[in-house]
C-alpha cells in the first residue's frame, strides 16, 4: 500500500509504516491521518508480527499541520481532533507491538505519536516537545498520551514550558526506550522488534491489549480483568503447547489461531 502522506514497507514478518511528508516536516494534516490509519487498520488485519513507524525526511513529526487547522470551525476542529484521537488509540489497539523509531524531532502531536506507540527508540539527534505552553494554542491532547508515559511532573515542564527535551532525557523520563546513536537506528529497532514479536502472536496481541485494558484502572479492577483474561488465555492452544514444551523441554510450536 502506497499513498500520497504514508508509505508501507513488508521485511519478512514486519512492516514499516512511513510518514512520507517530508516537505512538510510530515505535520499530521486531516487527510495524512486518515492514510495512517488506514495503514494501521491494514497492518492490524494482517499477518505481519510487528510495526515500524518511522518519518521520512529531517524530522519524524512536527505535529498538527497548522495550514489545515487554521480558520476551522468548532465542528470542523472537533472532527480533526478526533480523527488525531483514533490514530492513537488504533496504535495501541492493534495486537502487533508498534516501536517509534525517532530519528529528529517529534513535536506537539507528533510527540503524542511517540508516547502512543508501544515501544520507541531514539536517534541521539533526536529531540521532543509540546511546544503549545510557549504559543497559543496548548497540546492539551498530546498531554494526554505524554503524561502517561512520564509522569505528573516531567509531563507539567513539557507542556508548561514548551521547552525540548533532548533524547537521552526522553529515556530517562521514559518516552523513550533507548537512545542509539544514528547510525544504528535501523538496526537497534528492528532488534527491539525482533525481541518484542517473538512468542506467540495470539498470546501477544492478547496481552498488549489487556495491557492497556487495565493501566487505568484501579488496583482491585485491573486484578480482576487480568485475572479473567489470564485464566481464559490458558486454555488457548499456544499457552497449552508452551506449557508443554517447557516441561518437555523443547522448542514449542506455535499456531497463533
Amino acid at each position: 500500500m502506497a499513498g500520497r502522506n504514508v508509505e508501507l514497507h513488508e521485511d519478512g514478518d514486519f512492516v514499516t509504516v512511513v510518514m512520507n511528508r517530508p516537505e512538510r516536516r510530515n505535520a499530521l494534516s486531516q487527510d495524512h491521518m486518515e492514510e495512517l490509519i488506514e495503514a494501521f487498520r491494514t497492518v492490524g488485519a494482517g499477518k505481519s508480527r510487528g510495526v515500524i513507524l518511522a518519518g521520512a525526511g529531517p524530522v519524524f513529526c512536527a505535529g498538527h499541520d497548522f495550514a489545515d487547522v487554521l480558520g476551522r470551525g468548532l465542528g470542523a476542529m472537533r472532527a480533526l481532533l478526533a480523527t488525531c484521537t483514533e490514530l492513537m488509540t488504533l496504535i495501541q489497539s492493534i495486537p502487533q507491538p508498534v516501536v517509534a523509531k525517532v530519528h529528529g524531532l517529534a513535536t506537539a502531536a507528533g510527540c503524542q505519536l511517540v508516547a502512543s506507540c508501544d515501544l520507541a527508540i531514539a536517534s541521539d539527534a533526536a529531540s521532543f516537545a509540546t511546544p503549545g505552553g510557549k504559543g497559543g494554542w496548548f497540546c492539551t491532547t498530546p498531554m494526554v498520551a505524554v503524561s502517561r508515559s512520564i509522569g505528573q511532573k516531567r509531563a507539567l515542564e513539557m507542556l508548561l514550558t514548551g521547552d525540548p527535551i533532548d533524547a537521552q532525557t526522553a529515556a530517562a523520563w521514559g518516552l523513550v526506550n533507548k537512545v542509539v546513536p544514528a547510525d544504528r537506528l535501523d538496526e537497534e529497532t528492528r532488534l527491539l522488534l525482533d525481541r518484542a514479536a517473538r512468542g506467540s502472536g495470539l498470546s501477544k496481541g492478547i496481552g498488549k491489549q489487556a495491557f492497556y485494558a487495565q493501566v487505568d484502572l484501579d488496583q482491585p479492577k485491573a486484578y480482576a480483568y487480568a485475572m479473567e483474561v489470564m485464566a481464559a488465555t490458558a486454555l488457548t492452544e499456544d499457552a497449552q503447547e508452551g506449557m508443554r514444551a517447557f516441561l518437555e523441554k523443547r522448542k514449542p510450536t506455535f499456531k497463533d489461531k
